[in-house]
C-alpha cells in the first residue's frame, strides 16, 4: 500500500479555518447589527424631529393665532377712541399723520397705520423700517383682503389686525377709515425656537424676510430650491455645511401679502452624537466577543484537531512503513470511531499484504521453475548422454575431446543460470567497486559475446572513443556481466531476421555518467511485452533463456547509480540505453583496492545464458 504524503503541499489547517471562521461570523453579525442599529435609530430620529417640526408648526400657528385675537382686541379699543374718531373726521392729512403717533405709541406695536374709507393710507409708522411704496402696497392688498393676515415690506415681516372706524354704531354709523395695527414676526419666531431647539425662517420670492439661523445659515437655505416650490412638501434632509437638517414647509400665502413660506428646521447633530455613542458600545461589544470568542475557539479547535492531527501523522507513517506510529484512542466520538476504524483497515491491510506477498513469493517461485526447468534439463540430459558416450572405449582422442567440450559447454551453462538466478536474488551488498577504464570493460564484454554461440554470423561494432577518458568507479565483473546481457539480447534478436545481422555499441561520456547505447537491426521489442520488458522471467520468440539478461542489466545499472532503457525500437532498429555513475559517494559504495585482469575464460563463466 502507498499512502502520498500531504507534506508541503499547501493547505488551510482546520484549527486555523475553525478560528477564522468564527472571526468572521462575529465581525458579519456585528457590521450587520450596527448596520441595522444605525438604520432603525436614523429612521427613529427621523420620526422624532418630524414630530417635533409639526408641533412646531403647530405651535406658531397657535401663537399667531392669539397674538392676532391680541391685536385685534387692540385695535378694536383704538377704533373705539373719540379722539381718534375725530382725528380721522378732520379731514386733513397732516393734522391725521401728526394726531397718529400718539396712538402708535400709545399701542406699543411695531407697525401703525391709517387710511381712508376708499383704502388710501394717510398714516405709516414702523419700528427700525423706513416706510416706503412697498408698505402702503402691502397695507392697501390687505385693506382689499379682510382674511389676509401677513404684510411683507421686502425687509421684514408682520402679523397685522385691521379694524374699522365707525362714527356712531358698528352696525348703522358711518365708516371713518381703518385702524391697522402689527407686530413684528421676529418675536413669535424667537419664542418658538429658544425651547424646542427648531430653527424657523420665512422666505418670499426667495428672499428670507424673517429667520433665527446665522447668516451663512440663510445663504445656504436660499441655495435649496426644493423648499421654494409651490406645492406643499414632506419633511426632508438639508446640508448646510456640515450640519444636517430635517426641513418641513408650510404655505402662508394665502393668508400673506406676497407670496410666503414658513420653513422649520430641525439639526440631526444631537441625535448623530447619540447615534454614535451606541455604534461605539456595540463595536467595542463585537470587539470584545471577538476577543474572548478567538480565545474560545482557538482552544477548542485545539481540543478538537490535535487527535486529527496525530490520526494523519499514524496515517502518513503508516503509509511510508515508519514504525512505530501511534493512533489516537481520545477526542471527540467521530475521531475516536475513525480512530478505531484506522486501527482496523491497518490490521487489515496487514494480513492482506502478508497474503499477497505469500501469493507472489509462490508465484515467483513457480515462474522461475517453469523458465529455468527446460534449459536445465536440456543440460543436464547432454551431460547425462556425453557422460555415457565417454565412459565408452571405443573412442577416439578426437571424439573424446568433442564430447567433454559439449559436457563442459553444458556445465557452464547450468553455471551461469544459477548464477544468474543467485544476482537476481542478492543485494547491492556484493557490489566491489574499484577503478576501471569502462572502454577496457566494454571491449570484453564484446569479446566474450564474440565468441559466444549466439553471436555466430553477426556483426558487432564498437565506438568507444579514448579508453583513457572513460575512467569510473564500479565493480568491473558486474558492468561487464550487464553488457554481455544486452550484446546478448541483441544477439537473439538480429538472428531471427534472416537478413544481416549487425550491431553498434557505442559510449558517451559525460561529466557526471556515461551512456552505453546498444543498437541492433532486428524487427523490434513486441509491443505485449514493452511495459513489462525488465520485469524477470520476460522473453517472447526465443528458443532459450531465462528471461533474466535484461532485468539483471537494470539491477546492476541501478546498483551503480544509473538505469537501462528502451529508448526506441522499430523494425530496423532498436535501441536499449545503459547510464552508470562515474562515481558513487555511498557507505560500501568504493572498494579502493586492486583487482587482477580478467581472463577469458573467466568472463565466459559469467556469461548469462
Amino acid at each position: 500500500m502507498e499512502i502520498t504524503s500531504t507534506r508541503g503541499k499547501h493547505g488551510i489547517r482546520t484549527h486555523v479555518l475553525l478560528v477564522v471562521a468564527m472571526a468572521l461570523v462575529i465581525a458579519i453579525v456585528t457590521c450587520g447589527c450596527l448596520l441595522l442599529i444605525r438604520h432603525r435609530l436614523r429612521a427613529q430620529v427621523t420620526d422624532d424631529l418630524s414630530q417635533d417640526l409639526d408641533h412646531s408648526v403647530i405651535t406658531f400657528q397657535d401663537l399667531q393665532a392669539e397674538r392676532v385675537s391680541a391685536l385685534d382686541r387692540e385695535s378694536s379699543l383704538l377704533a373705539e377712541l373719540p379722539t381718534l374718531k375725530a382725528l380721522m373726521t378732520s379731514g386733513d392729512e397732516l393734522t391725521i399723520q401728526n394726531g397718529a403717533t400718539e396712538f402708535w405709541q400709545l399701542s406699543g406695536n411695531d407697525l401703525f397705520a391709517l387710511a381712508y374709507p376708499d383704502g388710501r393710507v394717510v398714516a405709516v409708522y414702523t419700528k427700525g423700517t423706513p416706510v416706503d411704496a412697498t408698505i402702503r402696497q402691502g397695507l392697501k392688498t390687505l385693506l382689499a383682503s379682510p382674511q389676509k393676515r401677513y404684510l411683507i415690506d421686502g425687509q421684514g415681516l408682520y402679523v397685522c389686525s385691521v379694524r374699522p372706524l365707525y362714527f356712531g354704531s358698528d352696525e348703522d354709523g358711518t365708516l371713518l377709515g381703518y385702524v391697522i395695527s402689527g407686530i413684528s414676526i421676529e418675536r413669535t419666531v424667537r419664542q418658538i425656537s429658544q425651547p424646542t431647539g427648531v430653527e424657523a425662517t420665512f422666505l418670499s420670492e426667495g428672499q428670507v424676510v424673517a429667520s433665527t439661523l446665522s447668516q451663512s445659515g440663510q445663504t445656504s437655505l436660499r441655495m435649496q430650491p426644493g423648499l421654494f416650490s409651490g406645492t406643499p412638501q414632506a419633511p426632508s434632509t438639508v446640508n448646510f455645511g456640515s450640519i444636517r437638517y430635517l426641513a418641513a414647509t408650510e404655505d402662508l400665502t394665502a393668508a400673506a401679502t406676497s407670496p410666503l413660506k414658513l420653513v422649520v428646521l430641525k439639526s440631526f447633530e444631537p441625535a448623530e452624537r447619540s447615534i454614535n455613542r451606541i455604534n461605539r458600545m456595540v463595536l467595542s461589544a463585537g470587539f470584545l466577543a471577538l476577543l474572548s470568542g478567538t480565545v474560545l475557539m482557538i482552544a477548542l479547535s485545539h481540543l478538537l484537531t490535535r487527535p486529527l492531527e496525530e490520526l494523519s501523522r499514524s496515517v502518513i507513517a503508516f503509509g511510508s512503513g515508519n514504525d512505530p506510529y501511534r493512533i489516537p484512542r481520545y477526542g471527540t466520538q467521530e475521531v475516536r470511531q475513525l480512530s478505531t476504524a484506522f486501527a482496523g483497515m491497518i490490521n487489515e491491510i496487514k494480513q492482506k499484504n502478508r497474503a499477497l506477498l505469500e501469493s507472489e513469493r509462490l508465484a515467483t517461485i513457480g515462474r522461475m521453475a517453469s523458465s529455468v526447468s527446460h534449459d536445465l534439463r536440456h543440460y543436464l540430459a547432454a551431460i547425462y548422454a556425453n557422460s555415457e558416450f565417454l565412459a565408452s572405449g571405443r573412442l577416439s582422442e578426437t571424439e573424446r575431446a568433442e564430447i567433454f567440450a559439449d559436457v563442459r559447454a553444458a556445465v557452464h551453462g547450468t553455471t551461469d543460470m544459477i548464477e544468474s538466478l543467485l544476482i537476481f536474488s542478492r543485494t547491492g551488498a556484493s557490489v566491489r567497486r574499484s577503478p576501471e577504464l569502462m572502454a577496457i570493460l566494454l571491449e570484453r564484454a564484446a569479446a566474450v559475446v564474440r565468441a559466444h554461440p549466439d553471436a555466430e554470423g553477426v556483426s558487432l561494432v564498437t565506438r568507444l572513443g579514448e579508453p583513457t577518458e572513460t575512467a569510473v568507479v564500479v565493480d568491473g565483473k558486474q558492468i561487464e556481466r550487464a553488457v554481455c546481457n544486452l550484446l546478448l539480447n541483441a544477439c537473439q534478436a538480429v538472428r531471427t531476421t534472416g537478413k544481416e545481422a549487425r550491431i553498434v555499441m557505442t559510449l558517451e561520456v559525460h561529466q557526471e555518467h556515461m551512456t552505453v547505447s546498444v543498437i541492433d537491426n532486428g524487427d523490434g521489442i513486441p509491443e505485449s511485452i514493452r511495459t513489462s520488458l525488465f520485469e524477470p522471467f520476460v522473453s517472447e520468440g526465443k528458443q532459450k533463456g531465462t528471461g533474466l539478461g535484461l532485468t539483471l542489466a537494470h539491477c546492476i545499472a541501478v546498483e551503480h547509480g544509473g538505469e537501462v532503457v528502451l529508448l526506441s525500437s522499430i523494425p530496423g532498429e532498436t535501441i536499449f540505453q545503459m547510464t552508470v555513475a562515474r562515481e558513487i559517494q555511498t557507505p560500501n559504495a568504493l572498494t579502493m583496492s586492486a583487482t587482477g585482469p580478467h581472463d577469458e575464460v573467466h568472463q565466459h563463466e559469467n556469461l548469462q545464458a
